[in-house]
Order: C-alpha cells, then structure tokens, then sequence
C-alpha cells in the first residue's frame, strides 16, 4: 500500500513504523474472514482492512473525525487478523499508533475521558484496585448487574512454597490478577516448585504496562515498562533463567519491551534483554514435560473446554501450546468451534466497549457449552472473569486444574 507520510509524521518513529507496516498490506481481505467485529456489524470500517483504511488517511494527513475514533475503538485488538495475514501485516503496531494519534486530535466526551481516565488510574495500581475490589465484593448483591459481573467471587487460595532451589525464574504477578484471582500465581508457583524451580517475586514489580497502552496513556505505560524493568534487572544479573508470565495478555506485552523501548538508550538493551527471558508458563512446562508428567495423578474427569486467549494464540502465536500440554497430562481437552475468535473480554474492551462484548461472550459461551463441559479453562485473568459472569459453568485458570493434577488424591 503506497504510502505518503503527511509533514506532522515524517521522520519520526511512529511514522516509520506505520508507513513499513502499511507498505506490506496488498488489501486481500482475508483479514474480514476472521475479524470478530466486523462478523459482527458487517462494516468494513469495523475489520482491519476498513481500518488501515483510516489510518493511512491520518497518516498522510487527510482529516480525522469522531467517527474514525470510533471504529478504532470497537477494534479489540485481538490480533486474530495478523494470523490470518499472508503478507504478515502487523495490524497491533499500527492500531496503537493510529489510536494515538488519532486521539490527539480529536476530543473524547466527558464522560469517556472521565472512565478511561479512572481505568487507567486504579486498575494498575494493587494499592488503590485492591481495596476496591474488597469493597466490591463485600457489597456485590447492592451492585447493579453490569458492575456485578465485573466483581468476580473472593476465591480462596493455597498457599505459596517455602523450598529454595538452584533453578529460579522471575514471576509477573501483575496488577489485578493477585486480587481477582489470588490463586492462579500461587498455583504457578506450586507447579513450578514441584519441578525444581524456585519463584522470585520482586515487591516492587507492577503492572505491565498494557492497560495504559491501550488505553493512550502511552508515557504512563512506558513508565511502567521501566518501572519493572528495573524491579526485575537484579535478579537477571543474578541469573534468573525467564521470566515466567502466567496472564496471556501481560506475556504479549512483555514479550514487546525490546520494541517498545528501542528508542529508549537508558533501557534498549534491558528491554530487550527483558523480552528474550519472557515466557508464557505453557512454555516452561512443555520444556518440562517429562519431569512434570512424573509428578501427575491421573485421574478420571469429564471433558475439560480451553478458550484460548487471543494474546496467547495471535498476540504471542503458541496456538495449540497449552491443549498439547494438558492432553499430554491425560486431560480430555476440547476447544469451541470458534476457538479462533475473541471471547469480548479484550483487557477494558468489555468496560469501554460493553454492549459488543457481551456479544461477543454469548457467542463464545454457546460455542463452549456446545461442548458440554464439567470445567471451563483459559489462560488470561480477562478472559476468566469475563466468561465466568456468563456462565454457571466453572471458570479457571488451566494451570490450576495441573496444580490439582499434582497434589495426591
């Protein structure tokens, strides 16, 4: 797609990096077949090829409106398109640039401004998050529904182990997980801990930085980058083998430290360092597959429904990483006919954008219980709780269900 950079873009980094990405778009569509919002509205501008659209309109200059935020909005940014693409368009990069800028010149009404703002101020921070959740779930029946469905249960949790071993490897906790869903880290470190790995968790590490992001608070997430950065360097000097990322959607942006500090020459090298050593736990323990099914109880269950985070499957590309790893631990795993597409939940997508979210979670649902599951398993704390709002069905982390594996009967 011939591209020409308006005088505002030129010769900067975001101008370079959209006119590369788009150059490699041929407009084939095949991109729609996969697109959850526009299977849904049937709008071209609602698929990622109607968007590139607009983006090469503000990148070349040409007037941006309202209407152009709002489709950059309802794009959830599962990135299902990029695995779809034959000329391998990073459709991600340039919806972050093009929301940016796009934001910077055109306003948002009070009432979005006010609500992103609030998102972006408490959800990654465990200070402020962390009592409001308590406070949430204390009075959760008060709540009305669509605030009730984003207050999941107090889950109870096991506890962490004490061993100390030769091999250690860093753990993201993140920033809402430790509170919605206190067990899942301590399941990790179980697991990891009954293969000889030892979980180091420095007190000073944080949100990823992904919230913001997305969110256009673009030097607030970067802060955060080196924030963890820096929480994580002594332990790296140290010889810390990974950093072990339980939460899809923290790996994927983990896992683009190194892209997104490039510029940065205090932190280049670190972040990329940073994104080598990332790795999603269904990573860590395929290399462990020997040793860990050593450890498994085998037991007799009924079928096990995996909805595959889109970070993980598109954003990170381990499609089929996790249900290899349970069917090899003698789980009988089954993925809805839609496994492909994105289940709403979309990091704030399902607070910013709630009436497709839903849409789209019904869907999900009806393809998962299609399937007639005693359990329902994902791997992103987003997903989790969003399903589980739908659904009587439990909703887990998968890597409890291995937890459960590995403790006798």
């Amino acid at each position: 797609m011939q591209t020409n950079l308006a005088d505002f873009l030129r010769n900067t980094p975001d101008g370079d990096e959209a006119e590369s990405i788009l150059r490699k778009c041929v407009h084939c569509g095949f991109c729609t077949a996969t697109c959850p919002t526009y299977q849904l509205l049937g709008d071209e501008l609602d698929g990622p090829r109607g968007r590139i659209y607009l983006i090469k309109q503000m990148v070349e200059g040409q007037p941006v409106t309202r209407e152009t935020q709002l489709h950059l909005d309802r794009c959830l940014t599962c990135r299902s398109c990029e695995s779809t693409c034959p000329s391998g368009v990073q459709y991600g990069r340039l919806a972050e640039i093009g929301r940016r800028h796009v934001d910077a010149k055109v306003g948002r009404p009070a009432g979005e401004r006010a609500l992103r703002w609030t998102l972006a101020q408490i959800l990654p921070n465990r200070a402020l998050f962390t009592p409001a959740l308590r406070l949430g779930q204390q009075f959760r029946t008060l709540l009305p529904r669509t605030l009730r469905e984003k207050v999941p249960h107090r889950q109870r949790s096991g506890a962490w182990p004490q061993a100390s071993h030769a091999r250690r490897m860093l753990m993201l906790e993140g920033c809402v997980q430790p509170s919605m869903l206190p067990n899942v880290n301590k399941a990790t470190a179980r697991v990891l801990d009954a293969l000889g790995i030892e979980t180091v968790r420095p007190e000073a590490a944080g949100c990823c930085g992904a919230i913001r992001l997305h969110l256009n608070y673009h030097e607030d997430g970067l802060a955060d980058l080196r924030h963890n950065i820096d929480a994580w360097w002594p332990a790296i000097e140290a010889g810390a083998e990974a950093i072990v990322i339980n939460a899809s959607g923290c790996g994927a942006t983990v896992k683009e430290y190194g892209h997104l500090l490039r510029h940065d020459p205090a932190y280049a090298g670190k972040a990329q360092r940073v994104s080598e050593l990332a790795r999603d736990i269904s990573e860590v323990l395929l290399d462990n597959i020997d040793t860990l099914k050593a450890h498994v109880q085998l037991r007799k269950h009924g079928k096990i429904a995996y909805h595959p985070p889109c970070t993980l499957q598109h954003g990170q590309q381990l499609k089929g990483v996790v249900e290899r790893l349970l069917s090899q631990l003698g789980v009988n795993v089954a993925l809805p006919a839609d496994s492909h597409i994105c289940c709403g939940s979309a990091g704030t997508y399902s607070v910013t954008q709630p009436e497709l979210s839903h849409r789209l979670r019904d869907a999900k649902l009806a393809a998962i219980e299609a399937l007639e599951p005693e359990l329902v398993v994902s791997g992103n704390v987003g997903c989790i709780c969003h399903l589980q709002a739908g659904t009587h069905t439990p909703v887990q982390h998968w890597i409890e269900l291995v937890d459960r594996l590995l403790a006798p009967a």
